[in-house]
C-alpha cells in the first residue's frame, strides 16, 4: 500500500527531545524518536525536521530575565542546532541517510539552508534536519516549521508534542480540557488553542497547508500516525 504522504515536516519541540529530564537531551528518548523517523524514511516517505531549543535555551524567557530580545533569540537559534544535530547523528546511526541544514551560516557546523539544496537532499533519500528556526529573531520554530514545509512542498506538518492532540485547553493543568479531532485554522486561532503559536497556524490557512498533532512517545510512533491508527488531530479548513 503506498504511503499516504509522500513528503512531511516533522516537528519536534527540545521539550519532546528532554524526555522526562526539564533540561537537556535524553540519549534513550532521542534514540526512540531516531528510529521512529529511520523506519519511516526507509519506506520512501521523504521526511523533512524542523526541531525547537526549549529544552536548551527558550528566548522569550531569556528576554523576560533582561537579555535583550533578539539577543535572547539568537541565542535560542544555537539552541536548536545543539538538537539539529544530536537528532541528524541519532538518525544516521538508526540507518537512515540524514543531512543537518543551518537557516543561519555556520559553514563548519552545517551547510545553509536553501530549499533547492533541501529538496535536492530529499529526493536523494536523505532525511534533513533543519536548524536555526527561520534565522530571523521573533520567529518561533513553529512558524518555521511551516514555512519550511510550504518551501519544500510538503504535504503536510506533523508536530509532536506530549499530549495526543488539540484541547481546548492544556490537559495536564485541567484533566477535562476537551480534546479535537478535526478543529479549522480559524477556530484554532479564534480560541487561542495555543499548541503553535498564531503565525504559524495563520500561514498554514493562507497556503492550505494541513497540520496534524499527536503524541510524541506514542507506541506506535511517526509510522501509526501516517496509517491512521494513533490518535491524533487534524488541523485544515472545514470539513
Amino acid at each position: 500500500m503506498a504511503p499516504a504522504y509522500k513528503r512531511i515536516l516533522l516537528k519536534v519541540s527540545g521539550e519532546a527531545l528532554a524526555g522526562d529530564n526539564s533540561f537537556g537531551i535524553e540519549p534513550a528518548f532521542l534514540q526512540g524518536i531516531a528510529k521512529q523517523i529511520a523506519d519511516v524514511a526507509n519506506t520512501g516517505v521523504q521526511i523533512a525536521i524542523v526541531v525547537g531549543g526549549g529544552n536548551i535555551f527558550r528566548g522569550m524567557a531569556g528576554a523576560a530575565e533582561g537579555t535583550d530580545r533578539v539577543t535572547a533569540d539568537l541565542m535560542g537559534m544555537l539552541g536548536t542546532m545543539i538538537n539539529a544535530l544530536a537528532l541528524s547523528n541519532a538518525i544516521s546511526r538508526q540507518g537512515a541517510k540524514c543531512k543537518p541544514y543551518s537557516a543561519a551560516s555556520m559553514p563548519s557546523v552545517a551547510d545553509t539552508f536553501t530549499a533547492r539544496d533541501a529538496k535536492m537532499a530529499l529526493e536523494d533519500g536523505f532525511v534533513v534536519v533543519l536548524g536555526g528556526g527561520t534565522g530571523n529573531p521573533f520567529f518561533t520554530t513553529d512558524t518555521a516549521s511551516t514555512l519550511r514545509a510550504i518551501e519544500l512542498e510538503c504535504d503536510v506538518v506533523l508536530k509532536g508534542t506530549k499530549v495526543d492532540g488539540v484541547y481546548s485547553e492544556d490537559p495536564m493543568k485541567n484533566p477535562n480540557a476537551t480534546r479535537y479531532d478535526f478543529v479549522s485554522y480559524d477556530e484554532v486561532i479564534g480560541k487561542n488553542l495555543r499548541v503553535m503559536d498564531t503565525a504559524a497556524f495563520a500561514l498554514a490557512r493562507d497556503n492550505s497547508m494541513p497540520i496534524i498533532v499527536y503524541a510524541l512517545d506514542d507506541a506506535a510512533g511517526l509510522s501509526g500516525v501516517l496509517a491512521g491508527s494513533t490518535r491524533f488531530t487534524r488541523v485544515g479548513k472545514h470539513n
